[in-house]
């Protein structure tokens, strides 16, 4: 059945329409329109969202897992449930994103991971665009719950071990720019068609800025997992803030930043180069208990999620991580949208596949009333809400 989405705005990834008019057709967008009270086939559903506004569905390009199972797990049961969540919650597509393990564990999962990154697109799951390699290239002093006997130096050979186990899916990578060779890393990466981030770092200003020069294109979960801001050394977390061409995630759960930094981020950022991103993990959409990360333990109450007392990903969802940011920020909506769409989507250069809404596109979409909560959720084609 044809299916036709009508609001009072659509934000297409670019700019705004007023009165829109969106016909779904076999999973695809068949046309984008404007006027009012148009009459429509028979056979055709008509879902209205008066007062709210069309947009693309979200991309997540860090998020570890859901519903009880780990993106690690490489399975089609995990990603199928981890897919419906997400789909479920606005997600049209994510970056599947590993954790620091054993090598051979990290090769396995990545191996499984490319074989059903090559499936076609499942109507109302979530799809992996590619993978988030975050670990085991990581600064030990700023590494969080990763595993630190896992931990290692950048090397190019285990870099390419990685990116051939992958099949060439690896979209994103996170790396601490102190590490001895990692600017070489970011250079080698960088033109292998993956993109850099700074993350998981101790690291200088200088130093920060030399891994920036050799490649690196965003920042890791921004405040998290970096050092402290210094009035005299400003350290990776301060280069992260004034480097205007720099995009920047941020996990807005109100648990790993305090809203006050969230809105000094956005002032740093603003609507061209910040991210949205949940770090979500297996036991997001669960009830309280012990969930896995990769291959560790973490519990999780009341929406925090910890291992030994560290903070181990997140329960966030992007539909919430929107809802917290304007709450946090009074950003205007159509500008917070970027943060979970256009920017994702131009950092990893998966434009073609995400972040905008244009005739032709798979109907992965959103409908969010005036204050950006999620009342619809169409994901190739299929209402997943």
């Amino acid at each position: 059945m044809r299916t036709v989405l009508t609001a009072e705005t659509l934000w297409d990834g670019t700019s705004l329409l007023d009165h829109p008019i969106v016909v779904i057709d076999d999973g695809q967008i068949a046309s984008i329109s404007t006027g009012f009270n148009a009459d429509f086939p028979p056979k055709t559903l008509n879902l209205d969202y008066p007062g709210g506004i069309l947009a693309p569905a979200f991309l997540d390009v860090h998020t570890h897992g859901a519903a009880g199972h780990d993106v690690m797990e490489a399975t089609p049961e995990a990603l199928n449930a981890i897919g419906k969540f997400l789909a479920s919650h606005g997600t049209g597509n994510y970056l599947a994103t590993t954790v620091t393990a054993p090598l051979d564990s990290i090769l396995r999962s990545l191996a499984g991971l490319a074989k059903l990154l090559g499936l076609p697109p499942v109507e109302g799951q979530a799809r992996p665009a590619g993978i988030h390699l975050e670990g085991p290239f990581l600064s030990h002093a700023k590494r969080g719950v990763h595993p630190p006997q896992h931990l290692l130096a950048p090397d190019l050979t285990v870099f390419d071990r990685l990116f051939e186990a992958a099949e060439g899916h690896i979209r994103l990578m996170t790396l601490a720019p102190e590490l001895p060779g990692a600017n070489e890393l970011a250079a080698h990466a960088t033109a292998r068609g993956v993109r850099v981030s700074v993350g998981h770092s101790n690291a200088t200003a200088e130093a920060t800025r030399a891994t920036i020069a050799a490649g690196a294109v965003s920042a890791t979960h921004t405040f998290n997992a970096m050092r402290p801001l210094d009035h005299r050394e400003p350290g990776i977390l301060g280069t992260v803030l004034t480097t205007d061409s720099l995009f920047a995630e941020l996990i807005c759960d109100g648990v790993h930043t305090a809203p006050e930094l969230v809105k000094l981020w956005w002032r740093a950022k603003g609507p061209e180069r910040a991210i949205l991103v949940t770090d979500a993990m297996s036991a997001t959409g669960m009830p309280d208990g012990e969930y896995y990360l990769g291959g560790f333990a973490v519990q999780v109450a009341h929406g925090r999620a910890t291992a030994g007392g560290v903070l181990s990903g997140s329960v966030l969802t992007l539909d919430k991580a929107l809802t917290n940011f304007l709450s946090f920020t009074g950003a205007p909506l159509a500008q917070a949208l970027r943060l979970l769409t256009s920017n994702p989507a131009a950092m990893t250069g998966l434009g073609a596949q995400a972040g905008l809404l244009t005739v032709g596109q798979p109907a992965s979409l959103v409908a969010l009333d005036g204050a950006g909560k999620l009342l619809a959720s169409f994901v190739y084609g299929t209402n997943s809400r």
